[in-house]
């Protein structure tokens, strides 16, 4: 199969709505609720708690229906939740080395909130608050937005965030997530922390899917996860997914009982960087025959195959999640990059605008 690409005006989703005018803050508040996108055979729910993707429904290859989303059978599970369950993560996702960093002279100290080092933003990251709710149409998008202040989990600088779900076609769900620094230049980069199980997200592992990864690098961690910063090849490894192959087969060679790595995008190279989408992953169930495709403009994507989950109650449909009950494909920027100055940069200066975009292409065959 050959490498694909994306032109990223193809897929700019709502571009309008979410422009930010100089440094003022549009949107409302809102309380916490759900939003429901439906087209062709896809429907997807979300809410403005944590910019959370709360279900994805879509037919199997017999066309019956089925839920491919972990999650909760209702809302006030999300606000105690430790898997960040289809959250919008950030101020920045994965974790950062010894709660800290340093910019432009100034060390600034985190919230260690996983071990000795920050994850996802921080004891309360993006995850944990109330998102505005900025536009909604309900055969097309929605749109939520949020003000993150200066100091904001130990972060330096105001800034602006958006993130837009938007139903392309018939048979895709585009995400495009959007900051911009106000007054100082900080670290962002932002993650949507789904879990995908293309059985049915109470049908049991994902040992068994099938994926591929357009990668033939990660970025080794050490043994609290955090990258030494080193980039690594993967060939012949059991890190490599450069052809498909099922999730499991080799799982067991891996020290950390699944996989919880980035890998490294092989198509986005310097001056394509944020110009064009390229494949990431594609993952097939057999049983169902359901497909995901993934593209983006990151330059990493963690994989993770929910190595943590055990006896987690409360899920939809009764269901409790046991470990290996999904995988994540979190495009994003390289984990820890604030602490390594070879990793690309995700310092953001006032005026920019940092994006990341993901479309999903779901099929069933």
């Amino acid at each position: 199969m050959g490498k694909s690409r994306i032109a990223a005006p193809a897929v700019l989703l709502l571009a309008t709505v979410i422009t930010v005018h100089g440094h003022q803050y549009m949107g409302r508040r809102e309380e916490v609720g759900v939003y429901e996108l439906m087209r062709g055979s896809l429907t997807a729910r979300f809410t403005n708690y944590g910019a959370t993707m709360l279900s994805l429904v879509l037919p199997d290859k017999h066309g019956d229906l089925a839920d491919v989303v972990l999650g909760y059978a209702n809302l006030d599970s999300y606000k105690n939740d430790t898997t960040y369950f289809g959250a919008i993560v950030g101020r920045v996702a994965n974790r950062i080395g010894g709660a800290r960093f340093t910019l432009d002279g100034h060390v600034y100290h985190l919230p260690a909130n996983d071990g000795n080092n920050t994850l996802h933003g921080g004891t309360k990251g993006f995850s944990d608050v109330v998102w505005d709710v900025v536009s909604y149409e309900s055969a097309s998008h929605v749109t939520f937005g949020y003000k993150s202040r200066d100091g904001e989990e130990g972060f330096p600088g105001d800034v602006a965030v958006y993130v837009t779900y938007a139903l392309i076609g018939n048979d895709k769900l585009g995400v495009k997530m959007v900051a911009k620094a106000i007054d100082k230049p900080t670290p962002v980069n932002m993650a949507l922390h789904t879990y995908w199980n293309l059985g049915g997200h109470d049908s049991g592992t994902i040992l068994h899917h099938d994926i591929r990864l357009f990668a033939s690098k990660i970025t080794p961690v050490d043994a609290q996860l955090i990258p030494t910063g080193e980039v690594e090849d993967i060939k012949g490894t059991a890190f490599d997914f450069r052809l498909p192959r099922p999730v499991g087969g080799r799982i067991n060679e891996i020290s950390t009982k699944g996989y919880d790595i980035n890998f490294v995008i092989d198509e986005i190279k310097g001056k394509d960087v944020g110009r064009h989408l390229s494949r990431v992953a594609i993952v097939r169930e057999r049983n169902s025959g359901r497909k995901l495709e993934l593209w983006s403009n990151q330059p990493g994507v963690q994989f993770y195959t929910g190595n943590m989950l055990k006896d987690v109650t409360g899920g939809k449909d009764g269901a409790v999640y046991q470990q290996y009950g999904g995988l994540c494909l979190e495009t994003q920027g390289f984990p820890d990059s604030v602490n390594h100055p070879n990793f690309p940069s995700q310092i953001v200066k006032p005026g920019e605008i940092y994006h990341n975009v993901m479309v999903y292409r779901f099929t069933a065959h």
